[in-house]
């Protein structure tokens, strides 16, 4: 298998993780409110790529193996890759998330969260099933809109869409939660 595509997504999930890192070293800019808005929106065509890279395991049942490398180095390159994108992932909502609230209870936290990895859930569904990447929303913006409308309009024609979503989205939400709660027991 070739890996050059791992890379790619790896650098894409660098980038929101860049944004934040930005604005959290630097508070005026993000006090900056037209700025922090350009920086939110980019962020958040961006956020999805670093947990798009679990979705690379799928290629593990591709036949693209050629026979040089054994599956379970295949399986490793892409467990770390995709270890390194979650992790960039979860650094740069937490990075947003004490940008925008600096003090949550679990539920404030919650009503943060959720909707940042459905949306997430939905850009990796976008990703890899309708083949959009996060450039897209400026190169073809109405084909990208015409297929999410459907989803939306035809929503049990879309079920298995829905379904996914769904399920990454929770999943996304957890491991961001149990990866937070690790770091905080770490901390104190």
């Amino acid at each position: 298998m070739t890996f050059i595509t791992l890379i790619w997504n790896l650098l894409l999930a660098y980038i929101p993780y860049f944004i934040t890192d930005y604005l959290a070293r630097r508070p005026q800019r993000a006090a900056n409110r037209p700025l922090f808005v350009i920086a939110f929106i980019v962020w958040m065509l961006f956020i999805p790529n670093s947990f798009y890279i679990i979705t690379d395991l799928f290629h593990l049942a591709d036949k693209f193996n050629d026979g040089q490398a054994p599956m379970w180095f295949d399986l490793a390159m892409i467990l770390s890759f995709a270890w390194n994108g979650l992790l960039l992932g979860v650094l740069s909502v937490r990075q947003m998330e004490r940008m925008l609230l600096p003090d949550l209870s679990l539920r404030k936290e919650l009503l943060f969260l959720y909707p940042i990895m459905w949306l997430n859930a939905l850009g990796v569904y976008i990703g890899r099933y309708l083949r959009y990447n996060s450039w897209d929303v400026i190169s073809d913006p109405f084909q990208l809109l015409r297929d999410i409308s459907l989803m939306i309009i035809h929503p049990l024609r879309h079920q298995y869409a829905w379904d996914m979503i769904f399920c990454f989205s929770i999943l996304m939400t957890l491991m961001y939660l149990m990866l937070k709660r690790i770091s905080k027991a770490l901390n104190t």
